[in-house]
């Protein structure tokens, strides 16, 4: 059999649409620049100016890291249920309980007497 080999960087490529962005990326941060927007106007004239744009960094931060983001092929959503599910939902001791089945087989000859 005749074995092709792929390069590594062909195998990962992703395509771009905007900016050198994927899809992915493009609208996560269209997403973080309406969020930086809106927390900036709704909070600018109570806060203030300097504490508004604070506070539309952290806001619009996770939804930029959420475009970036990848962990093993992972995108941030299937990274978080996977962490959610290993650590809370199926979390808790696992008992590992073997058994002999040379010891169950000899045990039970002796039990089943051939006389």
């Amino acid at each position: 059999m005749i074995e092709i080999k792929i390069p590594k960087e062909v195998r990962q490529h992703k395509e771009t649409i905007f900016f050198g962005l994927s899809t992915r990326q493009f609208f996560c941060a269209v997403a973080a620049v309406g969020i930086a927007v809106a927390v900036y106007l709704g909070l600018g004239p109570v806060l203030g100016q300097e504490t508004a744009s604070w506070l539309c960094v952290l806001a619009a931060a996770p939804m930029a890291v959420a475009g970036f983001f990848s962990y093993n092929g992972l995108t941030l959503e299937q990274f978080a249920w996977a962490f959610l599910k290993s650590e809370l939902l199926c979390a808790g001791g696992r008992r590992f309980v073997s058994e002999n089945f040379y010891y169950t087989i000899l045990h039970r000859k002796e039990a089943i007497d051939f006389d």
